[in-house]
């Protein structure tokens, strides 16, 4: 079983869709990490990214974020009505499978003392990674903030990091952390009286006499009152039990909710236990249809392809050529793997090892391309939806534009030559493999071709929308290189597989 962690850092970002995207394509460079959803808040200034992957891979993931985090946004100049100290604000790290909390505050302690030290940033240990009782409560690490620490964490010994110079940059300072899920929950007010919101937050979060595992504060947000909190154990105190609790404080004051909204994942069960609690149900999880069809087994590629199968537009076929290419490696590092250990094949036994840890490396990071070709689609998007009324604007929206479209262009390019790499392996394994599997050496190769050909596609079209059309016609001249060179792989592993099969029988 494949240990797997989740990582869900806050960046003090929300309202420039360019610095988003690159934290979160330097996130996404480490091979075999996945994003399961970005959101970003203008009137907070902040967005939240949920990655998962192997404890190794998030942890790396992580330091990259951190590191462009640092870069690209700039403290002294951030404002926002969500509570931050840093460019990177919070970086949590919540166990999904196979893992513990405690080896999670252990990836903490890695991470805060790597960013101490090579970026120079102050760290502050938080939750189950604390390193003293007082620093558990995230509130109470960012207390002041951004400003506040900048103030005292030189001369004020309680202030000092437990990672890193005690003295604040422009990136300010970064609270990581260990925790279970939490669920951030927001609601609503029929109000622009923030005083309301503020007297509900209150009455609500444990801190100040009210719910257990429940972190509120009252913002105002595009001219609503709004309750923003964090439940951090949803099963004690569950979302229906917080939900009518401000209903009544919010009666007493004469205000009503108009909407609640979600920021990031939850999970599944904190729903169902709010839809048995209003629905008044006696619910078995057995009743509901996708727990059903839930396979454990890792073999069920339903999700990905519902959402292909919707009416978004991404995932789409970038996202799909760089699964077939992932697919194709697979294969092969199976075929490799199947090899491996048996007596008949001892004199190929180093060589089988080694294309396996090939096979290994390109699956990865043609799995991880999934998700950022549909990111690179979602990039053009926000370029397209940039503000265009002044000169200014016009002019820095069609360098987004163009930026966008070429970086769309570059992704599916890197999985055409990956999907090439794939082929050269799976040349290697037909020749060479357990002949037992030959067949699915001769799928890796067609799925190859087929991410290629996809992949090619995505290219072409991005291609021909740049201005830039000698940076264009670089690509479409390497991408006729590259189906040059996976023509004659294909024949020659296709020939190659005929020719060991008919000597078998």
């Amino acid at each position: 079983m494949t240990r797997l962690v989740v990582c869900v850092p806050n960046y003090s970002e929300g309202r420039d869709p360019h610095i988003i995207q690159q934290i979160v394509e330097a996130m996404e460079s480490v091979p075999g990490v996945r994003t399961l959803d970005v959101q970003s808040d203008a009137d907070h200034n902040r967005t939240v990214v949920t990655v998962v992957g192997t404890p190794d891979q998030v942890e790396e993931s992580a330091y990259r974020g951190i590191s462009s985090a640092a870069r690209l946004i700039d403290m002294e100049q951030h404002q926002g009505e969500h509570p931050r100290m840093g460019a990177a604000d919070v970086v949590p790290f919540v166990p999904l499978r196979g893992i513990t909390l405690d080896e999670c505050a252990q990836i903490a302690h890695r991470l805060g003392r790597r960013v101490g030290e090579e970026l120079e940033i102050p760290i502050y240990l938080y939750e189950a990674a604390a390193s003293r009782p007082e620093r558990a409560n995230l509130a109470d690490v960012r207390r002041g903030e951004y400003e506040g620490i900048r103030a005292e964490i030189e001369t004020v010994a309680e202030r000092a990091p437990d990672f890193g110079p005690a003295k604040m940059g422009s990136a300010g300072a970064t609270a990581i952390g260990a925790r279970p899920f939490l669920v951030a929950f927001n609601v609503y007010l029929n109000t622009d009286d923030i005083s309301i919101a503020q007297h509900i937050a209150r009455a609500v979060r444990h801190s100040s006499g009210g719910l257990r595992y429940v972190k509120a504060l009252g913002l105002l947000v595009e001219g609503q009152a709004q309750v923003s909190m964090n439940l951090t154990n949803h099963a004690r105190t569950p979302l229906q039990r917080v939900l009518e609790l401000i209903r009544r404080e919010a009666a007493n004051l004469g205000a009503a909710v108009t909407h609640t909204e979600i920021v990031g994942l939850t999970p599944q069960q904190a729903l169902l236990d709010a839809a048995e609690w209003y629905l008044q149900l006696e619910l078995d999880s057995g009743q509901v249809l996708e727990s059903i069809l839930h396979d454990d087994t890792d073999t069920a590629p339903e999700p990905f392809i519902a959402a292909v199968s919707s009416v978004e537009p991404a995932p789409g076929g970038g996202s799909v050529a760089a699964l077939a290419g992932a697919l194709a490696a697979a294969l092969t590092e199976m075929v490799a793997g199947l090899t491996v250990g048996k007596r008949r094949y001892q004199e190929v036994e180093e060589e089988m090892k080694a294309l396996a840890i090939d096979a290994e490396r390109l699956r990865l990071a043609l799995t991880a391309r999934i998700a950022q070709d549909a990111a690179a689609y979602d990039r053009v998007v926000a370029a397209y939806r940039l503000p265009k009324e002044s000169a200014k604007e016009k002019e820095a929206r069609r360098e987004a534009i163009q930026e966008a479209m070429a970086h769309a262009a570059e992704v599916p390019l890197a999985t055409a030559r990956d999907s090439v790499a794939a082929l050269e392996l799976a040349r290697a394994a037909v020749a060479k493999g357990n002949i037992n599997a030959l067949s699915d050496v001769g799928t890796a190769a067609h799925m190859a071709r087929a991410a290629f050909e996809g992949a090619a596609l995505n290219v072409r079209i991005n291609a021909d929308q740049i201005t830039d059309q000698e940076r264009a016609q670089t690509w479409l001249v390497e991408l006729d290189q590259l189906r040059a060179r996976l023509r004659q792989l294909l024949d020659r592993t296709l020939t190659a597989m005929e020719e060991r099969w008919t000597a078998t029988t």
